[in-house]
This record gives C-alpha cells, sequence and structure tokens, in this order.
C-alpha cells in the first residue's frame, strides 16, 4: 500500500517547501495524506480537464507544477475554473499536490532540466538562495561527544553541498553548579562541577532545525544541553533561481535562435536585437524569470531564456545580451517528466502518467 503521505515525502526531500517563494503556495492544496493512491497523474497546470482525465485513468493524485489556488479562497462555488476544478477534485476524491517554486530553486530541478534538454554544459545556480542555512553549536563531555556527533549526522546536520558530517570541534573545559531539583550526570547538588567537554559546530539546512534539535537532546547526556542556534547569511550554491552553462560549440544568434525554437518546440519566439555576438554562454530560467536579467549580465552570459517578458523590460537588454522569450509552458513543460523520473526510481511498479491534456493557456495563430 502506498499513501499520499509515501509520495509526498519523496518530493518534499527532492524539493523542501521551505524553500518556495513567499508569495507561492505549494504542497497538497486538496486531499487527504493517508489515503491510498491508485495512480498519479503529473501536469504543469491542474485545471478542470486534467481532472477529468485523472478520473478516466482512475489516478486519485494529481501532481501539478503550478497551484491551482494561490491566494485565499472564501467560497468555492464553481463560479471560476478555480472553484470548478477544485469541486470536481472533492467530490472525486482527487487529490491535487503542487510543486512550484521550491522545484525552480533546487539544483537538480525545473532549471536543470531546462539545461539538460537545451545541451548546456558545466551548468550551475545562477543566483544563489542565502539564508536557508543555520549553525549549531553545543557542548558535551568527551566520552559522549562521538555519539551526540553521530546522532545530529543522522539527523541531517553537517551536509554541505556534496559533503556529509561536516563538523569542526575543540576540547576545553565547562563548569556548572546543580541547583536543588536537579539530576546531574556528572557533579554534585551544590558543588560547582569542572567537565572536559568538546565544543561541537555544525552547518544544517533552516528546515531540519526541529528534527536536529530533537536528536540532540535524545541523544546528549546532560539533563539541561546548552546550545546556540545562528542564522546565517551564507549562498548555498544548491539552491537559487535560474541556470547558466555553456554550449559545446559558439552558435550564430539566428543558429541559435532556431535551436530554442526547436528543442522547446515553440511556434514563435520574441526576443531582442541581435547583440553581433556568438552565442555560448548561455542563461535560462523556466517560467516568469525577467527578475534575474541583471544576475545574467553580470555572469557574462551572451543570452538569457526565459519567459513572461513585458514590453518595456526588452529595453533593459541594452545591446548587452541577447533576451529570448520563449514562452512560459514552453520553458516549463519538461518538468513534468522530471517528476515522473524522479517518482519512477521510487515506485517503480506504480502507475505514473503524464497528462495528454495541453494546458498551455497561451495559443498563437
Amino acid at each position: 500500500m502506498t499513501l499520499i503521505k509515501d509520495i509526498v515525502r519523496i518530493l518534499e526531500d527532492f524539493a523542501p517547501p521551505a524553500w518556495q517563494e513567499n508569495y507561492d503556495n505549494s504542497g497538497l492544496i486538496v486531499g487527504d495524506l493517508n489515503t491510498d493512491v491508485s495512480g498519479i497523474l503529473i501536469c504543469l497546470d491542474s485545471i478542470e480537464a486534467v481532472i477529468d482525465e485523472a478520473i478516466a485513468e482512475k489516478c486519485n493524485l494529481v501532481i501539478a507544477h503550478h497551484p491551482i489556488v494561490f491566494s485565499g479562497l472564501k467560497k468555492i462555488t464553481g463560479k471560476n475554473y478555480i472553484e470548478r476544478t477544485l469541486l470536481k477534485a472533492i467530490r472525486n476524491n482527487i487529490a491535487i499536490y503542487a510543486i512550484h517554486t521550491n522545484l525552480d530553486n533546487v539544483h537538480h530541478g525545473v532549471n536543470h532540466q531546462l539545461s539538460t534538454v537545451m545541451g548546456l554544459k558545466d551548468f550551475k545556480i545562477l543566483s544563489a538562495k542565502n539564508s536557508l542555512l543555520k549553525k549549531l553549536v553545543t557542548y558535551c563531555p568527551v566520552a559522549q561527544a562521538e555519539q551526540v556527533r553521530n546522532a545530529l549526522f543522522s539527523a541531517g546536520a553537517g551536509n554541505i553541498v556534496n559533503y556529509s558530517e561536516c563538523s569542526f570541534y575543540s576540547e576545553g573545559t565547562g563548569t556548572f553548579k546543580p541547583g536543588d531539583n536537579t539530576h546531574p550526570f556528572v557533579g554534585k547538588i551544590g558543588e560547582r562541577q569542572h567537565e572536559r567537554e568538546e565544543r561541537m559546530e555544525m552547518i544544517f539546512f533552516a528546515h531540519y532545525q526541529s528534527k536536529i534539535l530533537n536528536a540532540l537532546l535524545k541523544a546528549h547526556p546532560y539533563e539541561e544541553v546548552a546550545y546556540d542556534i545562528y542564522s546565517l547569511d551564507n549562498s548555498l550554491s544548491s539552491a537559487g533561481s535560474g541556470m547558466i552553462g555553456m554550449l559545446e560549440t559558439a552558435m550564430e544568434e539566428k543558429e541559435f535562435l532556431l535551436k530554442v525554437k526547436t528543442v522547446l518546440k515553440c511556434s514563435t519566439l520574441r526576443h531582442t536585437h541581435f547583440t553581433g555576438k556568438k552565442i555560448q554562454k548561455v542563461a535560462l530560467c523556466g517560467g516568469a524569470g525577467f527578475f534575474l536579467l541583471n544576475e545574467a549580465k553580470a555572469s557574462g552570459a551572451d543570452a538569457f531564456i526565459t519567459a513572461d517578458v513585458k514590453y518595456h523590460q526588452f529595453f533593459d537588454a541594452d545591446g548587452q545580451i541577447l533576451l529570448v522569450d520563449a514562452g512560459h509552458y514552453e520553458t516549463e513543460q519538461f518538468t513534468m517528466q522530471l517528476l515522473k523520473d524522479l517518482l519512477i526510481k521510487k515506485f517503480p511498479t506504480f502507475a505514473i502518467r503524464l497528462t495528454k491534456v495541453d494546458t498551455n493557456p497561451v495559443k498563437y495563430i
């Protein structure tokens, strides 16, 4: 038996909900985490036609990139496409889960997939996120330090990009005097105790804090555990917005645009004036990524692929970079296969389908 919460656990281990932007609404939109899953349908947009498809295919979990609900709803009466979708999902016991900007921000997420299909090499996060890390400092008797350290590692502390079990420790002497009604691990009530201790430091993802503190308190021998937690401004190279990488060989600008049209199956492209430079270093951001234009220019990118660029924003390229609007759906369409591949690895015999509904609301003539 596979429950919705089992699927959600895999998704959220891959793209932590804490990494979504503050305006977003990723997570379980409709449904019960303890429901047994009969089948999964993956889409970009969980519109009403997708729910109809889920009913027909006997899939009771729809995983969408875009949340069907962004802001609060005071009524659900079916007066618009959002409310009709929710009503149909609820009536047919279909859960809807959204994995949006947290999937944008994780290294192997939306933009990693887009970089891969565009044939980029040596790509990395364009704009790394900060404020995702914290540091734990604690003190422990030397004899018990290793058990505490191992417990913290098991809880997720000490991971730095591709390195694990990272810590720093030094030995010193701690003092404390147990008061009345205490049960000290060492020392006597009313007498100052000098204890040889280790100072232990580890970095951890901020969203792991509760788990790590629980592990610390469970493994530590002291009745009262001394610890400090510091918020860090360090950027995290494995999380952030956009990607930047290199084409195998430099291309003329028109040739590059034709490649974009072909790979992304675009009916049309919008772009700025040619700069006269060949294209090899490429920045990109699936969906509405214009906010990264300055980072793309500062990185020395020859071109920047994104979507939803407004008329006056094209001027901001200022002849320094080829700015390409390839369409929102077009730059995110490969996200569906990314999610399917992720889940198939964990549930190889499970029914996981990609929607056959074209959910792109923008049409061209």
